[in-house]
């Protein structure tokens, strides 16, 4: 790709793009940038290059002879190339991600004609330009700003320029839509975190989440930009289906937090017992489908220091106890085995609040388990759930845990007992 900017500022112009990722790529001979100074060819001794406009008005108008000049001197060196005469003008069309590729892909030269003071002689952008371009809906002093960044985005588009096509594929504009949120090191700034997706290494679950963030952030930001997609791929529909429901859930404006359950939280903690029982029902899960548990059950947990509830603010979202109790139903494990040789305890009774499913909560959570766990002096987590329980098991799944066998737990007559089993190796804080 050759670009030619004709310019009454071509070193500024020129500092500008052979620094960094283009000038490295010019000086490699990937793409080829030159900027030509429309003064040195004006025939006149003062090197005027414009004159006051016909009609009156304030200012001066670029005259048509030094830029027809300087165009021909450009042209009669390109012989052979496809070439494209572009003058950045604010009556142009907006320039967009979709011009940048239609430049690159359809011509390999380009030459970009600056004007300066009140435009240029109508008569030349009549005679000798292609198309007028722009880049938004204000007015600059001249176009060498625009030129470069035309010159720019056309560039970092053709091979080599960028270590790889992916490097502008997945960015804002590409396909319609912005790009998704990115993060480097550390790991927490300012009590901020990078999402925890990004950090467990499951680049499935990276892509998904970062096509998600992109058709978010389109939505919220540039709504203008939404309107105009269509939708086609059955994955982004699950996608915009997964965000209008979010959308529907509350807004964690409050601090989440871990503590001890309490016999006033009671209550509260019934209430999301009862609904976690009545989702699994509607799911055809045979699991809490009875008297288990119950008030007593969670008062036990209390007495012995197991039961924790989760809160937004003093507002309790979600319930979980963790028992150093032996579990000989775990002894019989089949179609697999735990880790030998590890200290555990126990998982029982986790739910979230049906106000905040779906919410950063569940994910605060088992974080809240594992740093119980840990308080507890172990080395790994132990928990059950029914084989047909598959949110739990992905939660599970996501959260660290490992399907490690099958078990059978004690239940009400004519209920299945039959669980599967997962195991959650604990790391060290910092290992």
């Amino acid at each position: 790709m050759r670009i030619d900017i004709l310019t009454l500022f071509p070193d500024t112009v020129s500092a500008v793009l052979h620094e960094s990722i283009i000038g490295r790529a010019a000086k490699k001979g990937i793409v080829e940038i030159n900027c030509v100074q429309i003064r040195d060819f004006t025939e006149n001794r003062q090197c005027q290059v414009d004159d006051y406009p016909y009609g009156g008005g304030w200012g001066c108008v670029m005259m048509a002879q030094p830029l027809k000049s300087c165009l021909d001197h450009v042209m009669a060196s390109a012989e052979g190339k496809k070439s494209r005469v572009i003058y950045l003008s604010p009556q142009g069309k907006t320039f967009t991600q979709e011009t940048a590729k239609r430049l690159r892909n359809d011509y390999d030269h380009l030459v970009l004609v600056c004007g300066h003071y009140e435009g240029v002689d109508e008569r030349f952008i009549e005679k000798c330009v292609d198309e007028e371009l722009s880049l938004g809906d204000f007015v600059l002093t001249g176009g060498e700003i625009a030129a470069m960044a035309v010159a720019d985005s056309v560039c970092r588009l053709v091979p080599g320029v960028l270590s790889d096509a992916e490097c502008y594929t997945g960015e804002s504009h590409w396909d319609g839509l912005l790009e998704y949120p990115q993060y480097t090191r550390p790991e927490e700034w300012e009590g901020m975190e990078v999402p925890e997706v990004l950090r467990n290494g499951d680049h499935a679950k990276i892509q998904r989440w970062r096509r998600k963030q992109q058709l978010l952030r389109t939505m919220n930001k540039r709504p203008d930009m939404f309107e105009k997609l269509t939708i086609t791929d059955p994955e982004d529909r699950k996608l915009l289906e997964e965000i209008r429901k979010d959308a529907s859930r509350p807004v964690l404006d409050q601090p989440l937090s871990c503590r001890h359950a309490m016999p006033e939280d009671l209550p509260a903690i019934l209430s999301i017992a009862a609904d976690a029982r009545d989702v699994l029902k509607r799911r055809g899960i045979d699991q809490w489908q009875g008297d288990y548990p119950n008030g007593e059950t969670f008062l036990a947990d209390m007495q012995r220091g197991e039961c924790y509830v989760v809160l937004h603010g003093e507002e309790i979202a979600g319930i979980f106890t963790l028992s150093t109790l032996p579990a000989p139903e775990y002894d019989d494990i089949t179609d697999g085995k735990w880790t030998p040789d590890l200290t555990y305890c126990v998982l029982h009774r986790s739910a979230v609040s049906a106000k905040y499913r779906g919410t950063a909560v569940t994910a605060f959570l088992f974080r809240s388990i594992d740093d119980a766990a840990r308080s507890y002096g172990v080395q790994s987590i132990r928990v059950d759930t029914h084989r047909k329980n598959k949110s739990m098991k992905r939660i599970l799944t996501e959260s660290g845990y490992r399907y490690h066998g099958n078990v059978l737990v004690e239940s009400e007559p004519g209920h299945d007992p039959a669980r599967q089993a997962f195991e959650k190796i604990l790391k060290v804080h910092g290992v």
